[in-house]
Order: structure tokens, then sequence, then C-alpha cells
């Protein structure tokens, strides 16, 4: 059997994590070992951070709301129940983009809900 040499492959291994780290500080962009644990630990951190982006989003969307409906006389926890009563399903994201780019029509909304 032939023996296989593995010089190109590992140092392409190498040079691919090492393109990963670039922008990193210090010996992390550098150094090979630093280099892997500092590019698998922004790894673990990006999939925990998308994660926390959606709570964060839900949060804001309605928090929104909450402020926009206290304004015209109505609280968020009894406009989801009288949304969710009349069949209408907007989620979140969609009423408070409507809330703030076209409030005449959320105001509608509003009013066939009260």
């Amino acid at each position: 059997m032939t023996r296989v040499k593995r010089g190109v492959s590992a140092s392409k291994r190498r040079n691919n994590l090492l393109k990963d780290a670039k922008g990193y500080r210090w010996r992390r962009k550098s150094t090979y070992a630093a280099a892997k644990q500092a590019v698998i630990k922004a790894g673990s951190y990006a999939l925990r951070d998308r994660r926390t982006k959606k709570r964060l989003m839900r949060r804001l969307w309605i928090t929104r709301l909450n402020i926009i409906l206290r304004e015209m006389g109505l609280r968020y926890s009894l406009f989801t129940r009288a949304l969710k009563k009349n069949n209408i399903e907007l989620d979140r994201k969609v009423l408070s983009q409507m809330a703030v780019e076209n409030p005449k029509i959320f105001e509608k909304i509003v009013e066939k809900v009260k």
C-alpha cells in the first residue's frame, strides 16, 4: 500500500480555520490553537444570540403594541384576547409594524376588535 502524506490537507484545514479567525485580536488571529478555541467559542455565542434575538424582538413588538394601545384606551392583554375571539390571525410582528407604519389601518383593526 502506498504512503499518504497529509501535509497539504492538514495545512489547508489550518488555513481555513485561521481565515475564520480573521479580525480577532492578538494571538487568536495567528496561532492555530488559540484561533481554534476562539472560533468554537464564537460559534457557540452566535448560536446562543440567534435564539436570544428572537426573544428580544418579540418583547419589542409587545412593548410597542402596548404603548400604542394604551394611547387608544386599551390594554395589550385585552387586545390579544379580542383578536382571538374575532378570529383575526395577525402576529405581533405584523401588528407592531402596522401600528408604526400605518396607524390609520391599525386604528381600524382596534375599532373592529372593540
